[in-house]
């Protein structure tokens, strides 16, 4: 999917891959910080990934599932991403106690 790599202390893709890491998505719920990521494919559609991380310094653990669904617009694959690693953590909805948008 894309060759990632550490830039201060967040996972980011390689641009070359046309992959998409939107701080602005990005949702902390509790312990973890939930980013979706999505890629423009060839053929129009979007392809998208959710990273999902925890802990800090040299105890970062970050995971990241690359979901099969393809979507035609960019936000709804953003929001797919999303409710997968909200659902991966055991919370509903975004806007759940607890879960709330990361600061820029």
């Amino acid at each position: 999917m894309g060759s990632w790599h550490r830039e201060r202390g967040r996972s980011v893709a390689s641009a070359r891959h046309g992959i998409q890491l939107n701080e602005k998505h990005n949702i902390t719920v509790g312990k973890y910080l939930i980013s979706p990521l999505t890629r423009l494919l060839e053929n129009g559609w979007y392809a998208c990934s959710v990273s999902i991380r925890s802990g800090s310094g040299s105890g970062t653990h970050d995971r990241v599932l690359r979901l099969t669904r393809l979507f035609q617009d960019h936000l709804a694959a953003v929001r797919y991403a999303t409710a997968e690693g909200l659902q991966w953590i055991g919370h509903r909805h975004p806007h759940a106690a607890g879960a709330v948008p990361v600061a820029q």
